[in-house]
């Protein structure tokens, strides 16, 4: 399915509750009451205890249900009572705003700080990032989440990492909001048989930029224990620089050479199409219609 056009933005949340099905659903109903937002995807992972959601409409609409969701998070969950295998600050963990195009980030830029304005004003920090960081030290997502909450918390001592809105502490249920302006990401988990993460762990070492590998890849290896299996979980933050078939190949060669077995492949979120080419047909199947954007 395509969706897209100049009048209307792309806000992609990701909310520590993957669960509580009443929970995820209230999170979900608070996107829906604004008549003019378009619900693309909602997914949650028990194991992650993460939920992510993708809509689409114009500016200010979006604005208004992101902010709802906001409400209904900071009402219903609490950072002390969370716990899950995906690294979070807050219990609206990250908002990202998404520019298809140059002229879109303008837009994006607008409304996530309009959002940000909001959610600091009702006491809970704000942290912006990739194109709307107000520090080149913060840009990057993991640099802002490394450690955790409590890693942010020992950092938000320091003025350099003051919150852009908001109070200085964080908020005791709701932790903080990281917020920003972003191309296209594609969000992609590769699930291995293996119970023990230690070979996803090696995996995404290997292919991360970070540590010397793939351009504009990140990637985690973690244990899934409710399911009994480990994955390799990817963020792609530039699927021009290195193609999403690239990086699925270097997993798979990598579990082959350590004896592990891919066991399937999961995409979170929106996806664009042409970041599609090349992957095999197991993969391709294991994606939703509804996800993929033109």
């Amino acid at each position: 399915m395509s969706h897209g056009g100049s009048d209307s933005l792309l806000c992609e949340p990701n909310v520590s509750e993957g669960r509580d099905p009443a929970r995820i659903e209230a999170i979900a109903e608070s996107v829906r009451t604004v008549s003019s937002i378009q619900l693309l995807h909602c997914s949650a992972d028990p194991d992650h205890n993460r939920m992510v959601l993708a809509y689409r409409g114009p500016a200010d609409a979006v604005v208004e249900a992101t902010c709802r969701l906001a409400w209904k998070a900071f009402e219903i969950l609490d950072l002390r009572e969370h716990e899950g295998q995906h690294p979070r600050v807050g219990v609206l963990d990250v908002v990202p705003f998404v520019a298809a195009t140059r002229a879109e980030n303008q837009v994006a830029l607008a409304a996530c700080r309009a959002f940000g304005a909001r959610v600091g004003d009702a006491g809970v920090p704000v942290f912006y990032y990739e194109d709307a960081a107000t520090g080149e030290h913060r840009r990057a997502l993991p640099t802002i989440r490394s450690g955790g909450s409590d890693g942010l918390e020992a950092r938000m001592k320091q003025q350099a990492w003051a919150p852009d809105e908001g109070p200085p502490a964080l908020h005791p249920s709701a932790g903080a909001v990281i917020t920003g302006a972003r191309r296209p990401l594609v969000r992609f988990n590769v699930n291995l048989a293996n119970p023990d993460p230690e070979v996803a762990r090696n995996i995404a070492k290997s292919i991360r930029e970070s540590s010397g590998g793939l351009p504009a890849v990140r990637a985690l290896g973690i244990a899934l224990p409710r399911r009994g299996i480990s994955q390799v979980t990817i963020n792609l933050t530039d699927y021009s620089a290195t193609p999403l078939a690239d990086v699925y190949h270097a997993i798979a060669t990598g579990a082959t050479a350590a004896n592990a077995e891919v066991i399937g492949t999961e995409m979170i979120g929106p996806v664009p199409r042409a970041a599609l080419l090349g992957l095999p047909s197991e993969v391709l199947d294991s994606i939703d219609d509804e996800q993929v954007l033109a």
